[in-house]
């Protein structure tokens, strides 16, 4: 076993390919709050990775996605409001970084999600889960709520009805169950959500990084209410860009294409 397999969170991957492992099998890899620490940290050098492409978050061999918050830190972490806001910000500042990474990000689900793993899960661009995944809400078994900016993330997703319906009754959903209602937006042979994943990120790679990365950004400009006349001047520097133009001469030289952006 590597030192890397010895963390309970680490980074992987080669080539186009970065991967975050979560690595803590003998608690159905519940996060502690050093590993939702750890988690901004391990995007930043993804971020400033030329050769990494995309980045695919996964559970490792340990057979599970995310349960959550490591429950056995509750009594400390959620003391008092102090603490419970603390805690609240690390959590939320780690599914941030997972948002606003300027890479496309891929949740291969297996096994458990539950709780703060569906908000992690959320926070990827894509999500591809094996059809024996289960999903869960627990926050009103537990006497909680579940963080606004996950809420919003997951209402967002699904819209308000099933989220309603997965947060008030905390019952566990089918992978085929998170398909319907949007959670998850391919499914996979169990065991293979990973590889699934990767081809995806295959495919990705394949692409203009200047194109993904601009898309990526300019779909959360809508989100946030960007105008037309401001998403506009990405499609002009697109048409004036190195990578269109060899986009569309590879095209109709029936060759594969070698974009400048990478």
């Amino acid at each position: 076993m590597s030192l890397q397999e010895n963390r309970p969170i680490f980074l992987t991957g080669s080539g186009s390919c970065a991967e975050i492992v979560i690595n803590a099998p003998a608690r159905r890899n519940a996060l502690s709050m050093s590993m939702w620490s750890a988690l901004p940290v391990l995007v930043r050098t993804v971020d400033a990775d030329t050769a990494a492409k995309v980045l695919v978050i996964h559970g490792g061999s340990a057979g599970h996605f995310a349960a959550g918050v490591d429950i056995s830190e509750f009594e400390t972490i959620y003391a008092d409001e102090e603490a419970t806001r603390e805690t609240t910000a690390t959590i939320s500042t780690a599914v941030d970084a997972i948002a606003n990474c300027s890479k496309p990000v891929v949740a291969a689900i297996e096994g458990s999600c539950f709780g703060a793993g569906i908000a992690l899960a959320l926070a990827a661009d894509v999500r591809i889960a094996s059809k024996t995944a289960q999903f869960g809400l627990p926050p009103a078994k537990l006497g909680i709520v579940y963080p606004p900016a996950d809420l919003k993330r997951l209402v967002d997703a699904i819209g308000p009805a099933a989220a309603k319906r997965m947060l008030f009754s905390a019952r566990r959903f089918s992978g085929p169950q998170a398909l319907e209602m949007g959670l998850v937006e391919e499914l996979a042979a169990q065991g293979e959500a990973l590889d699934a994943a990767k081809t995806f990120a295959e495919e990705v790679a394949g692409n203009s990084a200047w194109s993904v990365r601009t898309l990526k950004s300019m779909i959360a400009a809508i989100d946030e209410g960007a105008s037309e006349a401001a998403l506009m001047q990405h499609m002009v520097d697109g048409a004036a860009g190195a990578d269109f133009r060899e986009g569309y001469r590879a095209f109709l030289e029936k060759r594969k294409p070698q974009f400048p952006s990478g």
